[in-house]
């Protein structure tokens, strides 16, 4: 999966090439998919155990950075296993860092304002238990400290801190004997664990480390002391100390004329105990399928684009164009017709996180059944175009193949241009398999559509000797000359030849020879044969000039003829 924005760039030329209107690619029969198009992507190879134990290795050196004290220290209590694996699995510190943010942003409880409660709640605890549990070891270390981050504070503490006389409830046998520190919590309620929990701490060794136990009379101090802290039966004679040893409940408790209250259950207690490991639940299940798609990293290839065109000083029309291969999706036979559908949602919000724009679609390919194989080496795409203000956005795109259940997830900082009416400048360059001139009554309507023109984003850049690569910018804010009252400038190309230099193709053409041109707006739409160009890796440099101004563009961009 691979993000590329560019730059303004543009294409005009001089040279003679043949009329747009009847140069879409022969094998784009008015669909949006192009079964003849050759895909760069590639089907790993399942790796040798060597390889993995070196990926490994290389992995945990990697993670010997900010992100291993995060996961290891930060979030250690309060992140799912689920949740750690995918972390595992990431390969650069910026997919970390985006999986940083979504962590926090699926326990925030309101994720439409800048503050996330949950994070600065979380960190206020870890602060707590450091200042206030430490004992040799850092408090959040202690479990003390561990309860208090994943639970926050408990509704009541009895607290014993320097042990001393105890008397013994009855349920624990009654009468009276001495103990090591100890403190008990209570808390009323606790989500995926219940009501009434109490939790209790015991400082067996006297030096300040407090650990859970699962043990009521891990407390007593006098409890291998023959004679010493009797139990009320224990001092009538109806019951005799070494009977504490032989019970079978994970408890030394002395017997009693009361039974057990269910909370101190053997199978209650250990379902708490374990419980009580457990990460807390998250709550906010409504930002769950974009984490989810996240821990399902990259199981669905699929490429994003992101375009910039110039509508109004206030408006920017912002083109997210979205390609799987085909190869890639399971496809569902039915009545000789193969069928795959890749369901796809996606969201625009500010940087605060407040929703802007939401959209979804269904990409579908259908096919004969026996031309199924030709059709899997083409591609699918799909382009949503949405006018947004000038500015920064955040986007995130989740896509579901419907049939094989593969999901894969992307999110993308939007820098939205904003164009200065006293410079030049220019939208992205589009690198593109069709740009034709549409009729008159398809204006405005359907994908890919940029004025009168349809133009479709080829998103790896790559061509075949026999087709022609379509290049297509805008650019914007040429001064007029006070003679002419027309802009006065020009635009010169020129491709190379990756690594070398060497120079394939160069040409320029007058801004007032581009049909329509204007010193607002300049369209540039050309569709260039590629016929005279080896296979290869090539460099398209443009040099856009103004002038009047004496300002100057120089947009570029690279693609490959196979």
């Amino acid at each position: 999966m691979k993000y590329r924005l560019f730059t303004a760039l543009g294409l005009a030329g001089s040279m003679s090439l043949a009329p747009l209107a009847n140069r879409a690619l022969a094998d784009n029969k008015g669909s949006s998919d192009s079964a003849s198009v050759s895909s760069s992507e590639t089907i790993a190879k399942p790796m040798s155990e060597k390889e993995r134990k070196r990926k490994e290795k290389a992995l945990r050196k990697e993670l010997e950075t900010p992100y291993k004290k995060w996961l290891n220290d930060d979030v250690v209590y309060i992140i799912t296993d689920e949740e750690r694996k995918a972390f595992s699995r990431l390969a650069t510190d910026e997919e970390r860092q985006s999986f940083v943010e979504q962590f926090w942003l699926r326990r925030d409880p309101t994720p439409d304002t800048e503050e996330n409660e949950y994070k600065e709640e979380h960190y206020r605890r870890i602060a707590y238990a450091n200042e206030h549990y430490a004992s040799g070891i850092p408090g959040w270390k202690t479990d003390r400290g561990r309860i208090y981050i994943m639970y926050g504070p408990p509704d009541e503490i009895e607290s014993h801190p320097s042990g001393g006389s105890y008397e013994r409830p009855m349920e624990e046998g009654g009468g009276e004997t001495s103990t090591y520190p100890f403190e008990t919590w209570r808390y009323r309620y606790l989500d995926g664990i219940g009501t009434n929990i109490m939790i209790e701490f015991v400082d067996p060794t006297m030096s300040g480390e407090y650990h859970m136990t699962n043990d009521p009379s891990e407390k007593d101090a006098l409890l291998y002391v023959p004679g010493a802290g009797l139990t009320m039966y224990e001092q009538m004679g109806m019951a005799d100390k070494t009977q504490r040893f032989q019970r079978t409940d994970g408890t030394h408790l002395g017997v009693g004329n009361m039974p057990l209250p269910e909370s101190m259950n053997e199978f209650t207690r250990l379902e708490q105990f374990a419980k009580l490991q457990k990460p807390p639940e998250v709550k906010f299940k409504d930002l769950e399928a974009l984490v989810t798609s996240n821990i399902r990293y990259n199981t669905l290839p699929m490429k994003v684009r992101v375009d910039y065109m110039k509508i109004t000083d206030s408006t920017i029309l912002t083109n997210v164009t979205i390609q799987f291969s085909r190869k890639d999706l399971q496809f569902q036979a039915k009545d000789n017709i193969s069928k795959a559908t890749v369901n796809i949602f996606a969201r625009i919000t500010s940087i605060s996180r407040r929703p802007i724009n939401t959209f979804e679609n269904v990409v579908g390919v259908e096919v004969p059944t026996e031309l199924l194989a030709k059709a899997q080496d083409g591609l699918s795409i799909y382009q949503k175009s949405i006018p947004l203000a000038p500015g920064m956005y955040r986007l995130n795109v989740v896509a579901k193949d419907v049939v094989g259940g593969n999901t894969t997830s992307y999110e993308v900082a939007l820098n939205v241009p904003h164009y200065d009416d006293d410079r030049l400048s220019s939208s992205s360059l589009i690198l593109a398999d069709t740009i034709e001139k549409l009729p008159t009554r398809s204006i405005g309507q359907g994908q890919f559509v940029i004025g009168d023109s349809k133009v479709r984003p080829r998103l790896d850049e790559t061509f075949k000797q026999d087709e022609h690569m379509g290049i297509y910018a805008q650019f914007y804010n040429f001064e007029t000359d006070e003679k002419t009252k027309k802009p006065s400038g020009s635009i010169e190309y020129e491709i190379t030849k990756a690594g070398s230099n060497e120079k394939v193709l160069e040409f320029s053409e007058d801004l007032n020879a581009i049909p329509g041109s204007s010193a607002q707006q300049v369209a540039v739409e050309k569709l260039l044969p590629l016929k005279s160009l080896g296979p290869g890796q090539y460099q398209l440099k443009m040099k856009v000039t103004d002038r009047v101004r004496n300002q100057v563009l120089t947009p570029a961009a690279t693609f490959t003829v196979t």
